[in-house]
């Protein structure tokens, strides 16, 4: 899955100033690609 967000250039470089709001993020991109795999099947 690291693959798929990797792209993101914010995770790539780590904007974000602590672990806590670098973890967040990633959540928001985890589940941005996962209601993507739900539309293309539609």
């Amino acid at each position: 899955m690291f693959n798929r967000l990797k792209p993101m250039r914010r995770i790539a470089t780590r904007y974000d100033k602590t672990a806590l709001f670098f973890m967040n993020f990633l959540n928001l991109a985890a589940a941005r690609l996962w209601i993507r795999s739900f539309v293309n099947v539609a």
